[in-house]
């Protein structure tokens, strides 16, 4: 039999995990993978491999049709393939074990090869074709190998006969709290789940799998376990056969006492937990119940300490963390204190500020690419300010990332108030306030074309948090998103994150490319010789020169000329409007140039007149459309309402609507309801004499 994959015309997925497959997208790329990768016959590799160790998983089912999960154990060599259709199997006994009760000829049995040192690990799926007093023989049905992601490091070590005393078996349904407690803790587990083995039993019968996490990422609730599902291969193997057939045996050992925990019970593949959302890493969750449950003191002769998490563990979280997160959602429109853990140079006008709560709430969550809206006390009798500025670090690492700009004084402006006081005045250590992240000009690092980020100045910061984020994912999802970073600068002291930008180009081997673009090059400026660095300004040759010919997305921020004439380079080359997605300072915005055949949203009509009442203030003032926003006539006739962005992202400037209707050119970003108005970008509507605002 040839080892070149999967030789039937059937699919080797059946309809469970097909189920999976089509809800997620995958279908079509895993029904030619799996033809790829699923042999009915083990590689010379995997013979090797099972022959070596010194345990495996094993999953069956009981006479009631319940799965059990187990390890298997015996001095290496315990499993022979002794040519590549069959596997035996001859491990050392261990009274109680629910899977070696309950294996007898023609049963469906799942194994899982793993190796936690080296995380390695190989999937077989079989039936038993033979026993005697030494074991049992398998054929395989299916077997393909599995990633080494979410495999914790041990090194185990096998216990002498001497010191191995495994406990009496105890039997029961309901979870002790010792039960409760090992689990809580648990960092890895087995799982066996089925589908009856009957029209195709080349694709029907059971499978064993490991799980991994970090401490508590599996919750107990009362009586029933709720377990995250992370990005795996797509297999969907376990959830396919729980779709199928919800049925599961669980098991978790304890691998300094050597106690084994094992269930089996009913499973839901799709289970709604209101805190599912916020659980780092979770694509789904699971609920299982136990209906059945034996629990075997120092059950496994093989112990250890973890060694390692695995990278794609550290990259998950737990159901403390998610609840704790979903706390912090629920404070999304409070002003929290952050004290300023750490003050870093960027450039010679920008600095970056590391921010952490401080008041014992965790940190919200937030999209590569948004902004955090601050309060400061900058004025000069200490009156606050509120502003918004993008976050520069990525949402997976700790806390939040400032990096802001000096605006110093020019001749047709004055020094930025907020700008300067943070420069010269934030001390670490000191506190200011911070609402949730927010903002629409966010990166999606699993999307398949590839992406061009693009910016200038102190614009290159959310194209900092979305290369982050992009290569932290790359971790979690085995995928890096094909990005060049394109960096427009006047020269090397004003140019920020240039060595993290190479760094992780270097990293990555390349896969994040890093373009260097230096307007006003210094006699002295170094490196304007390396590839990848060019003078002058981002131009259609420029961009011709340093981008294949292929479908980009592409992410622009900067200065407003600076947006304006990139965005119509990339126009003059064929780019599709609707594939730049840009970021600009303050109020300005892009003059696009539609697509052909694309309709473009017209703008609100506005008043031609009104008398705007604003309540609290006890204030009247008629608005024509010279006056500009509501939040310019409020400002222009003494009063100082809050505001931040004054482009209607960040909601800042969010008051009551108490009479008559308001208009926008665009909907806001931060988003409105009927009885609200953002004044920032808001205006009196056409048909509304009157408009009262609470202010």
């Amino acid at each position: 039999m040839a080892l070149d994959g999967w030789i039937l015309e059937s699919s080797p997925f059946h309809d469970g995990e097909i189920y999976f497959q089509k809800k997620t997208g995958h279908d079509e790329v895993m029904d030619r993978f799996g033809r790829r990768v699923i042999r009915q016959a083990l590689p010379e590799q995997h013979r090797d491999f099972y022959r070596q160790l010194p345990f495996l998983a094993l999953g069956a089912v009981d006479q009631e049709g319940w799965p059990w999960a187990s390890l298997v154990f015996g001095s290496p060599g315990f499993a022979q393939s002794l040519k590549k259709t069959d596997l035996s199997l001859a491990p050392d006994p261990l009274p109680g074990d629910p899977v070696l009760d309950v294996l007898a000829e023609g049963e469906a049995v799942g194994l899982l090869g793993i190796e936690l040192h080296t995380r390695r690990r190989n999937r077989m799926n079989g039936h038993i074709t033979g026993r005697d007093a030494h074991g049992w023989r398998i054929q395989v049905d299916q077997s393909f190998g599995n990633c080494p992601q979410y495999i914790q490091d041990r090194g185990l070590q096998m216990l002498g006969l001497d010191a191995y005393q495994p406990g009496e078996p105890q039997y029961g349904e309901a979870l002790s709290d010792a039960d409760r407690a090992m689990i809580e803790r648990a960092d890895t587990f087995f799982i066996a789940s089925y589908v009856p083995r009957k029209d195709h039993p080349e694709r029907e019968g059971v499978d064993v799998s490991h799980r991994g996490g970090r401490p508590g990422f599996v919750k107990v609730e009362e009586d029933a376990l709720v377990i995250p599902d992370f990005t795996g291969n797509y297999h969907f193997n376990t959830l396919g056969n729980l779709h199928a057939h919800p049925r599961a045996g669980l098991l978790f050992v304890d691998f300094d006492s050597g106690d084994m925990l094992f269930l089996s019970g009913e499973a839901d593949a799709e289970w709604d937990d209101p805190d599912q959302a916020y659980f780092r890493g979770a694509e789904r969750v699971w609920r299982f119940v136990p209906k059945k449950r034996v629990r075997i003191a120092g059950a496994s002769p093989l112990r250890g300490a973890l060694e390692e998490m695995s990278p794609n563990s550290s990259l998950t979280g737990t159901w403390a963390e998610a609840q704790a997160l979903a706390e912090a959602e629920r404070l999304r429109e409070t002003w929290r204190p952050y004290r300023v853990t750490k003050i870093v140079p960027e450039s010679a006008v920008i600095s970056s500020f590391y921010l952490e709560p401080d008041d014992g709430a965790v940190r919200p969550g937030f999209e590569p690419g948004q902004f955090l809206p601050i309060r400061v006390p900058a004025g000069e009798a200490g009156e606050a300010f509120v502003r918004t500025y993008t976050i520069s670090s990525a949402p997976d690492e700790p806390g939040f990332r400032l990096s802001i700009k000096r605006e110093d004084a020019m001749a047709d402006r004055p020094a930025g108030q907020v700008s300067s006081w943070m420069h010269r005045q934030l001390q670490v250590g000191d506190v200011i306030e911070a609402r949730a992240p927010r903002g629409a000009f966010t990166f999606e690092t699993r999307g398949e074309r590839p992406a061009v980020l693009i910016g200038a100045g102190v614009g290159i910061t959310p194209m900092m948090s979305m290369t982050r984020q992009a290569v932290i994912d790359s971790v979690r999802n085995r995928y890096l998103r094909p990005l060049t970073v394109i960096q427009a600068a006047r020269n090397a002291r004003d140019r920020a994150f240039e060595n993290a930008f190479q760094r992780i180009s270097r990293q990555t081997e390349g896969q994040v490319r890093y373009v260097r673009v230096t307007s006003h090059p210094e006699t002295d400026e170094p490196g304007l010789d390396e590839p990848d660095h060019w003078t002058g300004y981002i131009s259609p040759d420029l961009l011709r020169a340093t981008l294949a010919l292929d479908d980009y997305e592409v992410y622009l921020c900067g200065p407003p000329p600076f947006m304006q004439a990139v965005y119509d380079a990339l126009r003059t080359l064929g780019v599709a409007d609707a594939r730049i997605f840009a970021e600009a300072f303050g109020p300005a915005s892009l003059t696009r140039q539609p697509d052909a055949g694309t309709a473009t949203a017209q703008p609100d009509p506005v008043a031609k007149e009104a008398l705007v009442h604003f309540k609290a203030s006890d204030v009247e003032q008629r608005w024509t459309p010279e006056e500009g926003s509501l939040l310019d006539l409020a400002e222009n006739h003494g009063l100082t309402p809050a505001s931040g962005c004054r482009n209607g992202a960040c909601g800042s400037c969010r008051v009551g609507l108490l009479k008559g209707k308001v208009a926008y050119d665009s909907p806001p970003a931060a988003g409105v309801t009927e009885d609200t108005a953002l004044i920032c970008c808001a205006r009196p509507a056409e048909g509304s004499d009157s408009v009262e605002l609470d202010l």
